[in-house]
């Protein structure tokens, strides 16, 4: 199963970059894949369509496979995992990381704000320090922004 899984989020990785090609660096298309009872994450999803994303929802009982597989270790997960022009976008990142994401492009796999932080895009309550986001890459996340 886990082969399985990690072939799915390959193909819509690779998909996803096969689609957008030639394309604005705004990306449009984002599938967010989730767990079928969380709601945040249908607040998250409403909050990048408010930011002029297309999006798709997936819900899944493979979340905390599809993020491994897509290179997000355990301790670095958020509750959902999105896929926007060949980047995985981990929890409730903010539009203006996702966007200086798809605008600089940089050599990694994606981005993570771990957890489920109030206040952050899609939370509720209030935002009582920074987020921290982190750079997917091959080795140990690194420090990717701060908002």
């Amino acid at each position: 199963m886990h082969k399985t899984i990690m072939a799915i989020v390959a193909i819509a990785l690779a998909g996803t970059a096969y689609l957008t090609i030639g394309r604005p660096a705004l990306a449009e298309d984002v599938t967010l894949y989730k767990t079928p009872q969380c709601g945040c994450c249908e607040d998250y999803a409403d909050y990048l369509r408010e930011n002029g994303f297309t999006v798709t929802v997936k819900p899944t009982e493979n979340l905390t496979a599809m993020s491994r597989a897509a290179g997000i270790p355990d301790a670095f997960q958020g509750c959902h995992l999105a896929l926007v022009d060949g980047y995985a976008v981990s929890g409730h990142v903010p539009v203006e990381t996702v966007n200086r994401l798809l605008e600089e492009r940089p050599d990694i796999k994606g981005v993570t704000l771990p957890g489920m932080p109030m206040g952050s895009p899609g939370m509720s309550g209030t935002k009582t320090e920074p987020f921290t986001i982190y750079a997917i890459g091959d080795g140990r996340p690194q420090l990717y922004s701060v908002e």
